[in-house]
C-alpha cells in the first residue's frame, strides 16, 4: 500500500450548464474506483439540463443556481460560492460550465479550481474553437485541462490530448473526436489531483514536487 492509497477521496463539487458528459466520466470514475474522488454536489446554472439528471441518478445533489435571478454576475458568483462552501470541496471542477466567473470567485478557489476547454491552449481561447481550427487550417486539434485563474481560459495549463485533423472533418466530426479524449483526459488531470500529485504555486504547475516545463501529454 502507497501513501497515496492511505488518502481519503477527495471531495469534489462539480459546476456544468449542459448535456454534462464529463461530469458523467468522473461519475463512472469514481463507482469504478479508478477516481478517488467523492462528487458532493453538482451545481448548475440552468434548470432542466440532462447533466443534472445524470447528478440524480448516481445519487448526487443536483443544485440548480439560475444566473438569471441575479443583478450581476458578482451577485450570482457570490450566491453560487456561499452553496458551493457549504460542501466543503477540496477541488471544483468545471464541466461544460458556461459562465466567466469573477476575479472573486476565482480567486477564492484559487489553486483548488480546474476547467477543460476544447483545444490545445493557449490556441483557440472562446468559443467555437473547433471550427476556429478548421478555418485556419490546422492539422492538428485537442483538448486542454488547466487551473482556472481570472484569464479566460489563460490559467497554467496542466495536461493536453490531441486528435488528427482530416480533410473530410467538420466541425462536429471534429467535435466528437475531442470529446473521446475529454472523457479520458479530465478524470486523468483530477486523479492526480486527488492523490496530491498537483499543484499550483503561484502561476506555476508542480507535478510531484516538480515544475512542470510543459504539459503532459495523454492520449
Amino acid at each position: 500500500m502507497t501513501r497515496n492509497d492511505l488518502r481519503p477521496p477527495l471531495p469534489v463539487v462539480v459546476l456544468i450548464s449542459g448535456n454534462g458528459s464529463n461530469l458523467q466520466a468522473m461519475i463512472d470514475g469514481m463507482r469504478s474506483g479508478d477516481l478517488p474522488i467523492e462528487i458532493r454536489a453538482v451545481f448548475c446554472n440552468r434548470p432542466d439540463v440532462y447533466g443534472l439528471e445524470r447528478a440524480r441518478q448516481a445519487g448526487i445533489p443536483a443544485i440548480v443556481v439560475d444566473h438569471k435571478a441575479y443583478p450581476d454576475r458578482r451577485a450570482f458568483d457570490e450566491a453560487l460560492a456561499a452553496r458551493i462552501d457549504e460542501f466543503e470541496p477540496g477541488l471544483i471542477v468545471l464541466a461544460g460550465f458556461m459562465r466567466i466567473l469573477t476575479p472573486e470567485f476565482v480567486g477564492h478557489y484559487a489553486g483548488r479550481m480546474l476547467n477543460i476547454h476544447p483545444s490545445l491552449l493557449p490556441e483557440f481561447t472562446g468559443l467555437n474553437t473547433h471550427q476556429r481550427a478548421l478555418d485556419v487550417g490546422r492539422k492538428e486539434h485537442g483538448v486542454s485541462v488547466h487551473f482556472v485563474t481570472a484569464d479566460l481560459d489563460g490559467g497554467p495549463v496542466i495536461a493536453r490530448s490531441r486528435v488528427e485533423i482530416t480533410s473530410d472533418d467538420d466541425a462536429d466530426s471534429l467535435a466528437r473526436k475531442v470529446q473521446i479524449k475529454e472523457h479520458r483526459l479530465y478524470p486523468a488531470v483530477v486523479a492526480m489531483y486527488a492523490k496530491g500529485r498537483l499543484e499550483l504555486r503561484r502561476s506555476s504547475v508542480f507535478l510531484d514536487g516538480d515544475p512542470l516545463v510543459k504539459p503532459v501529454d495523454i492520449e
